[in-house]
């Protein structure tokens, strides 16, 4: 066991942690007031959900001897964490870390990649039902798909017996482009397809993010996070954490000025919900693509991807998809865009040591990331439509019209983000209240304040 990696793969855990509230903000502030409260809650209620089952079953499926030629864990063989709990002496290790620390490290990539999902349902989605679908996608989709791209493990012999995708076949994803981005973003279009848009889709201008600052806020904290969740992969305090840290800081850099740069000639305006959208754009990007590239090459996938992703966000309109936050422009396009630009860009020299096409290695890697990135796309969206398509049959997904109008924080959780109903002087009053008009003057105390709802 080394000391180092160990303290740096447990902050890079907490800052993983840190990303999902940052999600809640980010994807909180670009709802209506009148649902900010139930998109953060469905990212909290995430935490509490995968955090339970992680420690109860979902690592030893994750990570427990294969069972079905790479498919998936075995469940019971680490039921309850138990033969990971030793301490002393004998404590067992992954890598360089005890294997206890490696189970937190990966419980907070299980947490976000479920919480993602639920930008593509703001304003319309039962809590009740999300948490029900939350709960058998994670396990029926997740922890298979993270089985796949990141169980490495070996028999008796040194015989490979981990996931097929990233130890049978050998693609590349160091972080989670696959088992991340494109399966969160898949099963988000699968429930932006069974709940159908929102009332005045395309045409509200209600439908505007509430609060830009939070939006940014929330952008910010996840560009933080994120250098735990892909330096943090490194599972050392070395060199391997270094190159992935720079490139977390180069590709996304870079995708702020490619989505603002296609705004400004696209709508005449760079704007701020651009910026944030950009970055979490490139982050998505670079994730599968940290320890494969060159911070040169970072640069080009963060333009290409803050391009790409501000055009696919577009699409959503022409296509009549209600996306509500753009999970699908942003994190299965950006998710494609990373695994794919591997097969192209993958410097010999890196860490990962892929050979792209541009470096003389001909089409094999690229043929491997996109095996990767289809096998994991098609399973999710076809898992998570089922799972979405029975849960809307037997409990429904979706909240009434009426609750929508009203809101989904009052009508779901009897809640509401911004209480204007004081009574102090100076505050403001609900529009829904009515005051009498008297013929005595006006007053600091008794001139009604209207609000903007």
């Amino acid at each position: 066991m080394n000391t180092g990696d160990t303290a740096w793969v447990l902050i890079s855990a907490a800052l993983v942690l840190l990303m999902t509230p940052g999600l809640a903000f980010f994807y909180g502030g670009m709802t209506r007031a009148k649902a900010v409260l139930n998109m953060m809650m469905m990212s909290f209620g995430a935490i509490g959900l995968v955090g339970v089952l992680w420690v109860v079953f979902g690592y030893s499926a994750t990570f427990g001897s294969d069972v079905g030629g790479g498919l998936l864990g075995n469940p019971l063989e680490k039921l309850g964490l138990q033969g990971v709990l030793d301490t002393g002496d004998g404590a067992p290790l992954v890598g360089t870390i005890p294997e206890i620390v490696f189970v937190g490290f990966q419980a907070v990539f299980a947490i976000i990649t479920v919480a993602l999902i639920t930008g593509a349902i703001a304003d319309r989605a039962k809590f009740g039902a999300w948490m029900t679908f939350a709960a058998i996608w994670v396990t029926v989709v997740y922890f298979p798909v993270a089985h796949w791209v990141f169980s490495f493990t070996e028999d008796a012999d040194g015989n490979p017996t981990g996931g097929w995708i990233g130890q049978g076949m050998g693609a590349i994803d160091f972080a989670g482009g696959t088992a991340v981005h494109i399966n969160a973003g898949a099963a988000a279009l699968a429930l932006a397809l069974i709940l159908g848009r929102r009332k005045g889709f395309g045409k509200d201008p209600s439908h505007r993010p509430h609060n830009l600052p939070f939006v940014m806020l929330g952008a910010g904290l996840l560009w933080f996070g994120w250098f735990g969740f892909n330096a943090g992969s490194a599972l050392g305090a070395n060199a391997v954490a270094g190159y992935a840290w720079i490139n977390t800081l180069a590709a996304p850099a870079a995708a702020i000025l490619g989505w603002l740069i296609v705004e400004k000639l696209r709508d005449g305006h760079a704007t701020s919900l651009g910026a944030a959208s950009g970055a979490v754009a490139g982050l998505v990007a670079i994730t599968p693509a940290c320890s494969a590239l060159t911070p040169m090459w970072s640069i080009v996938l963060g333009l290409l991807a803050g391009a790409v992703c501000a055009l696919a966000v577009g699409l959503k309109y022409r296509l009549g998809i209600d996306d509500s936050l753009d999970v699908v422009g942003v994190h299965l396009v950006g998710g494609l865009v990373g695994t794919l630009f591997i097969g192209f860009a993958a410097d010999p020299n890196s860490p990962a040591a892929g050979q792209g096409l541009f470096y003389g290695g001909g089409l094999e890697l690229l043929g491997k990331q996109a095996i990767a990135a289809g096998a994991v796309m098609i399973y999710s969206f076809v898992i998570a439509y089922a799972i979405g398509w029975v849960i809307n049959k037997t409990m429904g997904f979706r909240i009434s019209s009426s609750d929508e109008a009203a809101g989904v924080d009052v009508s779901v959780h009897a809640e509401s983000a911004y209480d204007f109903g004081g009574r102090a002087t100076g505050s403001f009053v609900p529009m829904t209240e009515k005051r009498s008009v008297t013929s005595e003057p006006a007053t600091a105390a008794t001139t009604e304040v209207k609000v903007d709802a």
